[in-house]
């Protein structure tokens, strides 16, 4: 009897353990984002849309910071903190089809066409000083971070992602 007993307890040790790492080799790459911007009295400039001719960021007011700014492909969770003192921000995930072309632009809401761009998830309008959470499956390819509330994509609120294979 002891002799089940001990084969039956080493067999559920070894069944934890197998369950545990295949748990890890599946656990989620996370990513840190902060949302920021030099405030809301600051002008916001234009034109400084991803893959715009002529781009200048360092004139950029707003932005996203992703740490680290490359995974690998598979299962991904972004921490998003909005690190602005007075300003609404966003973050969705944009997968590029082609990264040499802009994302669908609405001009007349100063808006990325997020249907039409191919969004991945989002975590929705965060007030200052919060956070939200995201984990979404990402394939191998070149994505965007941004912030489409109106006029913040245009002012340089975006940044390159990379899913590796």
């Amino acid at each position: 009897m002891e002799t089940i007993s001990r084969r039956v307890a080493l067999g559920l040790v070894a069944a934890t353990l197998m369950a545990g790492s295949v748990g890890a080799a599946q656990a989620a790459e996370l990513v840190q984002v902060s949302l920021w911007d030099k405030g809301a009295s600051t002008e916001m400039p234009m034109g400084l849309a991803y893959a715009m001719p002529g781009l200048d960021l360092s004139k950029a007011t707003m932005g996203i910071k992703a740490s680290p700014g490359a995974v690998k492909a598979g299962e991904v969770t972004f921490n998003v903190k909005n690190d602005s003192k007075d300003t609404v921000h966003e973050m969705i995930v944009m997968y590029l089809a082609d990264p040499r072309k802009p994302l669908p632009y609405v001009e007349a809401e100063n808006r990325v066409d997020e249907d039409k761009a191919g969004d991945k998830g989002e975590v929705s309008e965060l007030d200052p000083g919060k956070s939200g959470t995201l984990t979404v499956e990402l394939k191998a390819g070149k994505y965007l971070l941004i912030c489409n509330v109106p006029g913040h994509f245009g002012a340089g609120m975006w940044t390159e992602f990379t899913v590796d294979p």
